[in-house]
């Protein structure tokens, strides 16, 4: 496993040359370098000598994803194939920009998000990014914490290892890390598949917002770990560390410490979904899982909710349905209106911001902001200010209309209608 250095020259099969620069990282596999691709700074991932079983099918593999294209921006997408020699073979790639870093730092605790909104928007962009990929026909066959990273100051995330990536019905032997396979993988009674990434991609935002891992409790902490063990916790007896009625693998005080803490912090929305996601029909049936869709609504809805409590400054969400009551001090907050909307009700305060996904029916856009509050100087009032392309139709209480183009603002009167566009909202 002879590696690279400056000295070589490697040549692609699209006639371009690469200039090794500097090697970024190493694995079993091969590593990754730094290279100028065609004069470019581009990442080449190298793979030693004879270490892909499967070299044709997978190259083959790999020019098909080159000629399709990356679902979305967020897939550090291979873009190039270098001629094969005895010394191994590699494809070009992006490389990624200094800010991000690896999820795992963040799992270890050794890295933290500027915010919520940051968190929240890593699992938006995460669920966007794979809800492409499946339609457009691929599936991911090895998702681990290992394959994201991302941006701290604001959510963005990059995904690597794009290699794993194949059109649904082909597979190349790779199954992935125990933790993050589906149940029927573990037990090899399936091979990865959209479904399998489903359940993977439900660990993932998991180990985001809570963590830790949602099948690790008690049962994963014998005195030693052995395979057996293992295929049990991962595939024959997996049980969510919050199932509702079996708490045979619920957390362990001293080990599980941010699943305690962190559990409750959330609504309880986002604690069904995940305990859907994770109950004994979904482990078991692939059918049942939670898709991107519900995921999407779910992190929205979560992000639309953040809020600062006035008396000890901690962030908490916003109930529109009730008065919230804030985790950490106990102070009650109560919200004066909130908007409903087709897709969820938001309680509404000095820092409610509507996104395109909240006005239109057909939209699924959570970065473009379509409408957020501003304070009426004069009245000291929050108003809802028209940030869109397009001209609301308000209806007030007393069946009065008038219409608010892009810049304008919408007193907050209860009973008041906007029609939006193609959807409407209500403020109570």
């Amino acid at each position: 496993m002879e590696e690279l250095s400056k000295k070589n020259v490697l040549k692609t099969r699209t006639g371009k040359i690469v200039k090794i620069q500097e090697k970024l990282g190493e694995g079993g596999q091969g590593a990754v370098y730094k290279v100028l691709y065609n004069g470019k700074p581009r990442a080449l991932k190298w793979y030693y000598g004879n270490t892909i079983k499967n070299p044709v099918k997978f190259c083959e593999n790999l020019e098909n994803n080159i000629n399709k294209g990356a679902p979305t921006n967020s897939f550090l997408w291979p873009q190039d194939i270098t001629e094969k020699s005895q010394d191994g073979f590699g494809y070009i790639m992006d490389l990624r920009p200094p800010e991000f870093r690896d999820f795992s730092l963040f799992l270890l605790a050794k890295e933290k998000f500027a915010s919520v909104t940051a968190m929240t928007n890593a699992g938006l962009n995460i669920i966007e990014a794979f809800r492409e990929l499946h339609n457009s026909g691929y599936s991911y066959q090895d998702l681990n914490d290992g394959n994201f990273f991302i941006n701290p100051k604001n959510g963005e995330v990059l995904i690597c290892d794009n290699d794993n990536i194949a059109e649904y019905g082909k597979n190349f032997g790779i199954a992935g890390k125990c933790r993050y396979m589906a149940p029927e993988v573990v037990l090899g009674k399936a091979l990865p598949s959209v479904h399998t990434d489903k359940f993977s991609l439900s660990v993932i935002l998991f180990l985001l917002l809570i963590g830790n891992h949602p099948l690790e409790g008690k049962q994963a902490y014998p005195p030693c770990m052995t395979e057996d063990i293992e295929r049990k916790i991962y595939g024959e007896q997996p049980m969510f560390i919050f199932d509702k009625t079996d708490n045979t693998n619920e957390p362990i005080p001293g080990i599980n410490n941010n699943a305690i803490k962190r559990w409750p912090l959330y609504p309880a929305y986002v604690q069904e979904k995940f305990t859907e996601a994770f109950s004994q029909e979904a482990l078991k049936d692939p059918s049942k899982r939670v898709i991107e869709k519900e995921w999407l609504k779910t992190f929205i809805r979560l992000r639309s909710e953040i809020y600062k409590c006035k008396n000890c400054g901690e962030i908490i969400f916003a109930d529109s349905d009730k008065n919230t009551v804030c985790t950490f001090c106990q102070h009650s907050h109560s919200f004066e209106h909130c908007i409903e909307l087709p897709k969820m009700n938001i309680a509404i305060h000095a820092r409610t911001k509507l996104y395109d996904y909240h006005i239109d029916s057909d939209s699924n856009d959570f970065r473009t902001i379509a409408a957020e509050t501003v304070i009426n100087e004069a009245a000291g009032t929050l108003e809802l200010k028209n940030k869109s392309k397009k001209t609301w139709l308000i209806i007030s209480g007393n069946g009065k209309q008038i219409t608010k183009p892009s810049g304008k603002t919408v007193p907050l009167e209860a009973g008041t209608q906007i029609i939006f566009g193609n959807a409407k909202g209500e403020i109570r």
